[in-house]
This record gives C-alpha cells, sequence and structure tokens, in this order.
C-alpha cells in the first residue's frame, strides 16, 4: 500500500508539473506578443503578392499595440484569403513580422485517360481555372464534382486523382487522372407491393429500364440516383391519375450486384385504395361573382374515378375563366374531403381574392446569343401588369415552343416590395443552325433526296431563314423562305418565299413546272386562332405531253401565269403541335385567282383534325375534310383541281380516285371532294425504347365533276372506302411508315395499291 502510495504521488507530481510548465509557457508567449507599441509591420516570403496587400487584411497597422486577440483576427483574416499555404506571426523588437508562403499559381490543367466525357465538358465542371491560384482543397472538390459528373453517366467505378506537377517561378500544372471504369448498369426493376398493376405497367411508368440488348439507343438502363429520384414522381403521377389517392413510395433501394458491376433497383410501394369522386362544386368569396358561371370548366365528374390530373388542369381553366371576367386576383385551391368508407372524394374548388401583387420587372438569364426581346415578346405579361399565374405558364410555353432552348425555367420571386414581383427568366440556348441531308424512298414518289439549310433565329432576332433543294423520281423542288416573326415590332409575321417546282408523277400524262414567289403575313386572333394571308405569283409550264393523251389533258399544254391571294385560318386547340394525343385542330382555306395573269378560280377547302386519347397509349385520330374550286368566266384546269388517293385515301393510288379519261386513261382531278379518315393508333407490346406502334384505320372520300367535255369520262360521286392496317417506327435511321389497305367501296375505273410505306431520314 505504501508502495502504491508514493507511485501516485509520483504521477501527481509529473501532471502538475508539466500543468504549470504549460501554463507559464502560453502565459510567456502571449506575453511577447502583448505590451508595447509596433513601429513596423514586416512582410516577409511574397513573390508575386505585394506586401502592401498583405498588410491590407491585417486588423493592426504601424503604431498600434501589441494585441494577441487582433493579431489573432489578422492571422485568420490571411489564411481566409485562399492565397497562402501557411502564415506566422513573430515579434522582432518592436517590429511584427508576417511570414507567408504563397500558394502556387495553375500553369495548365490537363484531363489524362478521359474518353467519354470530352475536356470541354469536364473543365466546365471544375471551378479552378489557368492563371489562377492553386489549393489542394480546391483541387480535391472539383476531383469530387468530376466523379459524380461520371456516376450521373452511370459510371460509377470511375475514379478522379489530381496531381500536381511543380515548376519554377511557383507555378503548377494540375493533371487529373481519370479512370472511367464501365457503365454501370440497371439489370433488374423490381416493385414490390403492387397489386393493381403488374411489373411490366409500373416499369414502362418510370423512367430507369433495365438492360437489354437494344438500349445501345438510350442510356436509360445505366444507374442515375436523380433519375430515380424523378421516378418516384413519376409512380406518384401514374398512381393518383389512376385513383389511388394513399398512394405511397416507401422506399426505393439500389444494390451492386456481387461482381460490383451492375445494379439491381428495388420500389418498395404502398398502393392504397382506389377512390371515386364524390360531389364537386365551386365557392367563391368574389364580390359579385357566381360560381355557376365557370361551372363548365370543372373536368372531374361525379361517380368517375379520382384523377389528379383532371384537379389541376380545372384549376387553369378556373383560373383562366375568372381572369376573363375581370378579377385579376384570385386564389383557386381544391379543398378534398376524403371518405375512407367509402372511398369517395368530394371536392371543392374555393375561389377567393388572392393578394394584389402586381409585376415589378422581368429579368432575363442565359441567352448569350439571343436578343433580350426575342423574349420578352413571348410573354403574356408585362411591367406593370397583374401577375396572373395563368399567363405566366402560357409565357414559358411561348418561349420554350421557340424552339431555340434546350431549357426554359420561369418563375416569380419576392419584389422590393410586398406588392411586388420579379420575373426570372433563365434559358439554356441550344443550336438552331441546320444542314441536313435527307434520303429515302416513298412507293408513290419513288426515291427521295434532299438538302437544306436551315438557320431559325437568325442572328439571334428570332428570324427564320431557309434554302431546301428535294429530288424525287416523281419530280423535284427548290425553294428559300425568310420569315420575319414580329414584322415592325407587331405580333404579324411576315415572309416571303421564292420556289421553283417540277412535277412528273406516273398518274399524270404530262409535265408540269412552276416558277414563283409568294408574299405572306400570319397573325394571332386569339391564342387559339391564327390567319395567313398569302399573295402567290407563278410562272406554270404544261409540257411533254404524251402523244395518246387526253383531248382535255392537250388543252392545257403551254405556259400560263397565276396571280392569286389565299387566306388560311386555324383554330389549334391540340395538347401538341409535334406529336398529339387530345384536342383538335380546324383549318379553313380560300384562294382567289385572277388579280392579273391568265388563271381566274375561287378556290375554298375546309378541315379539321380531332384527337382522343383513352390511354396514353390508346390514341383515336379522325379528320375529315372538304373542298370546291370554281372558275370565275373560264373552266378549271387540271393543275388546279383536288387529286384524290395515297397518303389521303389508304388502299388506292396517287391520284387514283376521280375523273378519268375513258380511252387514255388520264387522271383529270375533279372540281369537288371530302375525305376523311378513322384511325387508332396502339402499342405492339414491344418495348417502348423501339418507337414502335401499330395502327388500324378507315378511310374514305371522293373528288368529282370537270369543265369541259364530259363524254368519254368516268366520273362519279359516289364515296370510296378502304381499310386496313399498318406500323409506325421512330428509327434511328429516319421516321419509316407501312400500311396495308383494302378498297372496300370503290368504281371500276379507280386505280388500288395494297401495300404503301414511306421511309425517310436527316443526317
Amino acid at each position: 500500500m505504501l508502495r502504491k502510495s508514493l507511485l501516485s504521488l509520483l504521477i501527481w507530481g509529473v501532471v502538475l508539473t508539466l500543468g504549470v510548465g504549460t501554463i507559464q509557457s502560453r502565459a510567456y508567449a502571449q506575453a511577447l506578443m502583448s505590451g508595447g507599441t509596433i513601429d513596423n509591420i514586416v512582410v516577409e516570403g511574397t513573390q508575386r503578392i505585394e506586401p502592401e496587400s498583405v498588410r491590407s487584411y491585417m486588423e493592426v497597422n504601424s503604431g498600434d499595440t501589441f494585441d494577441p486577440v487582433l493579431l489573432n483576427r489578422s492571422l485568420k483574416s490571411i489564411f481566409a484569403t485562399g492565397l497562402f499555404a501557411d502564415v506566422s506571426l513573430k515579434r522582432q523588437g518592436s517590429d511584427l513580422v508576417v511570414v507567408v508562403v504563397e500558394n502556387p499559381i495553375i500553369n495548365r490543367i490537363a484531363f489524362e485517360g478521359n474518353q467519354r466525357l470530352d475536356d470541354e465538358i469536364l473543365q466546365s465542371e471544375s471551378t479552378l481555372r489557368e492563371r489562377v491560384v492553386f489549393t489542394r482543397t480546391k483541387a480535391q472538390a472539383d476531383a469530387q464534382r468530376l466523379l459524380e459528373l461520371y456516376r450521373r453517366s452511370g459510371r460509377f467505378a470511375a475514379t478522379v486523382e489530381p496531381k500536381v506537377i511543380q515548376l519554377p517561378q511557383n507555378r503548377v500544372d494540375l493533371v487529373f487522372e481519370i479512370s472511367e471504369g464501365d457503365r454501370s448498369y440497371v439489370t433488374t426493376v423490381n416493385f414490390i407491393g403492387n397489386k393493381e398493376f403488374s411489373d411490366s405497367s409500373l416499369q414502362g411508368t418510370v423512367s430507369t429500364s433495365e438492360t437489354v440488348f437494344w438500349n445501345f439507343l438510350t442510356d436509360t438502363d445505366t444507374y442515375d440516383p436523380d433519375r430515380l429520384t424523378f421516378d418516384r414522381e413519376l409512380l406518384r403521377r401514374f398512381y393518383l391519375k389512376e385513383g389511388y389517392a394513399d398512394f405511397e413510395v416507401k422506399s426505393v433501394i439500389a444494390e451492386l450486384t456481387s461482381n460490383r458491376e451492375s445494379f439491381v433497383v428495388t420500389f418498395t410501394i404502398a398502393e392504397g385504395e382506389r377512390y371515386t369522386f364524390g360531389s364537386i362544386g365551386v365557392e367563391s368569396g368574389l364580390k359579385d361573382f357566381d360560381p355557376t358561371t365557370v361551372q363548365d370548366q370543372i373536368l372531374p365528374e361525379e361517380n368517375e374515378w379520382y384523377n389528379a390530373d383532371l384537379i389541376d388542369k380545372t384549376v387553369d381553366n378556373l383560373t383562366d375563366a375568372v381572369g376573363n371576367l375581370g378579377y385579376a386576383f384570385v386564389d383557386i385551391r381544391p379543398q378534398p374531403e376524403k371518405d375512407t368508407e367509402n372511398k369517395v372524394i368530394d371536392l371543392v374548388f374555393n375561389i377567393s381574392e388572392g393578394s394584389k401583387v402586381y409585376v415589378e420587372r422581368i429579368d432575363i438569364e442565359g441567352n448569350s446569343r439571343t436578343l433580350d426581346k426575342v423574349i420578352r415578346r413571348e410573354f403574356r405579361l408585362v411591367e406593370g401588369d397583374a401577375f396572373n399565374s395563368s399567363k405566366l405558364r402560357r409565357s414559358r410555353s411561348r418561349i420554350q415552343q421557340l424552339g431555340f432552348f434546350q431549357s426554359v425555367n420561369v418563375d416569380n420571386q419576392p419584389g422590393s416590395t410586398p406588392d411586388r414581383t420579379v420575373i426570372k427568366v433563365d434559358v439554356e440556348e441550344q443550336s438552331t443552325g441546320e444542314l441536313t441531308f435527307g434520303a429515302g424512298f416513298s412507293s408513290s414518289s419513288g426515291p427521295l433526296g434532299s438538302i437544306g439549310i436551315r438557320e431559325r433565329n437568325l442572328l439571334g432576332r428570332g428570324q427564320d431563314l431557309r434554302f431546301n433543294i428535294a429530288i424525287a423520281g416523281s419530280g423535284s423542288e427548290a425553294d428559300v423562305s425568310f420569315t420575319e416573326p414580329y414584322f415592325l415590332d407587331k405580333e404579324i409575321a411576315a415572309g416571303f418565299d421564292i420556289f421553283r417546282i417540277t412535277r412528273d408523277e406516273d398518274s399524270l400524262s404530262f409535265e408540269e413546272k412552276k416558277t414563283g414567289g409568294a408574299l405572306r403575313i400570319g397573325y394571332d386572333l386569339s391564342e387559339e386562332l391564327r390567319q395567313v394571308l398569302r399573295y402567290r405569283f407563278e410562272y406554270i409550264e404544261i409540257q411533254d405531253i404524251d402523244s395518246d393523251a387526253a383531248t382535255l389533258v392537250k388543252e392545257q399544254e403551254g405556259a400560263t401565269i397565276k396571280s392569286a391571294v389565299s387566306s388560311t385560318l386555324t383554330y389549334d386547340k391540340l395538347d401538341s403541335r409535334v406529336a398529339p394525343t387530345d384536342g383538335y385542330l380546324l383549318k379553313l382555306e380560300n384562294e382567289v385567282a385572277g388579280l392579273g395573269g391568265d388563271v381566274q378560280h375561287l378556290k375554298v377547302s375546309l378541315g379539321g383534325t380531332h384527337y382522343y386519347s383513352f390511354s396514353d397509349e390508346l390514341i383515336v385520330k379522325s379528320r375529315a375534310e372538304i373542298g370546291n374550286i370554281i372558275g370565275l368566266d373560264e373552266d378549271t384546269r387540271i393543275v388546279d383541281r383536288f387529286f384524290l388517293g395515297g397518303d389521303k385515301l389508304r388502299g388506292f393510288k396517287s391520284g387514283g380516285v376521280g375523273p378519268r379519261d375513258r380511252a387514255s386513261d388520264d387522271v383529270l382531278g375533279g372540281k369537288h371532294f371530302y375525305n376523311g379518315s378513322l384511325e387508332l393508333t396502339f402499342p405492339l407490346g414491344l418495348p417502348e425504347e423501339f418507337g414502335v406502334k401499330g395502327r388500324v384505320f378507315s378511310d374514305f372520300g371522293a373528288t368529282w365533276d370537270i369543265d369541259g367535255q364530259s363524254s368519254g369520262v368516268d366520273d362519279s360521286s359516289n364515296p370510296r372506302v378502304s381499310f386496313g392496317t399498318g406500323l409506325t417506327w421512330k428509327s434511328p435511321f429516319g421516321p419509316l411508315a407501312m400500311d396495308l389497305g383494302f378498297a372496300a367501296l370503290k368504281e371500276d375505273y379507280d386505280e388500288t395499291e395494297i401495300f404503301s410505306f414511306s421511309f425517310g431520314t436527316n443526317f
């Protein structure tokens, strides 16, 4: 016991001695930097940086006292500049000495080992640049950014190592040594908890796909955490659209396979019960506003399956309708009331007065080439207007439809006062110049070839300039076109066309050549209604008439001048101009020829197309069109009449329907026509990546009546009807369409064809 007690006393004695020594040492060091006045501040170790710059970062000056607190803050301030690898302070008599070790300057940045990602892409992700200060912290941060870039492209085995090469004059070369590794594919996508929808249905909903041999055309089979986050939202939207209001994604897990080369993705979901809509109404707190006036804007119907998309669309419809009635500041909120026992959701759209907010200004960023006014003129709002979220959405849509930008982000932020808002527009520009070569084949036109040059955003002004040459087995066409979308800074599109067209189809016993030009202006009468006025001048030659051609055809030989004014009125309610699935489009065209020239006629056509989707994959398209041409104090010419067949009446040859000379079998064209079709597009059960769709259709129509001698001419207004099936393929080499059409009702003299196809590509 005595020995242990002596040992404990010895240990405590050593500890106390060291502690007192440390305290005395710190006190002595602090005493060295305390008291007295700083005579001079001496900076040592600088090479590129001026000593005065170092002094400017300090919080003490010559004549100040040695204050340990201020000296410590000065030390931290110099370090915070990032210019120095090391900084120390010491006292020499009455002088304060600052010793620095400067960080080197980057002479060059290089990337080695990268093949899948270009240097330009990697450089854009790096924050370090040549001729800036190098720090190891920034180099490691850039390496991590590059690694994330590779992971987003599906390469989780990639490694990035920054290497520093020392150079004279305190300069370095920074080299990122990269091992890209193989792409990390998703071999399996699993779903747990789904009872109402099969795994294949849900796999078609999410954007992540399993790797298969045909996926070389896409990258959706590579593992991407951001894509999985997006897939959670896609699943949520899908189930809410189908009526599952309690749906929830419990988890999304991505597991590496045993060989660490690919991933297995598992979605765990809870579907919940399916609900129907119950009572649906509109309530309003607006003064002198009758909710029944907007009742027709409500899309959901009682007892149908709950659909969140219909609720969102109804909010947009009500916002527009109430705004058009003069209520600029409204807040429309759907208020659902869920009956979990009966699986019914009652819904009330509450319309209340919103905060009075005005647009303070519109800020546009990201448009390095496109002029501000090109973007600003697409806005449905201007500075000083009452803020309207519906108009803001339409503005974004109009900017996106310009086709000048890869991405368009439009949102609003608080302004300088509570009743002001600032609209922020951030765009990412994309190439608008096109050089295209085309090749293909059509059963009606033969081999096809084309070359075109187009700039859709000329000089950043939004102007469209196009030059195109097309050659086919049945003729050729060359044209130059220019369009100014905002002529004289008004919402009027003005432009001109110059063209040369040659037509020599098998169905015609002559060759037609057209040379001329056109002037046109177009303007919107409303958001959906647009009118285009056009003046067209043509020099037309009919030549190389077959010797056995009909008399009516031979009478057309020679050159004529056509001077015509036309009008096109279009009412567009389609959900998309590129690939519509819902809505309709109506078009009325009128042409009056006879303002000078040799041709005088009045030509009118009216048509409409309607799309209806039973689901995202079943789309019904119906189309109908009628037309008429009458001569003004003269007979109509063959080249001005209507021809029917081919794409518009499948199962019949191009020009295969209509008046026909009995002796020569020449097609004469008709003064009147009607035409229509009903078509259903459906999936074929193939992976969506194939881009293959099937269709069944039925076409109908007729064209009849001619001027002049009618004896010896077969002519009938009886309807022709065809039906058939076909498919379309959005192949990597261009669109391909094939149809099998069968003429169910026809005349004996009509010319039919069962198989038709077209294929084309741009490269």
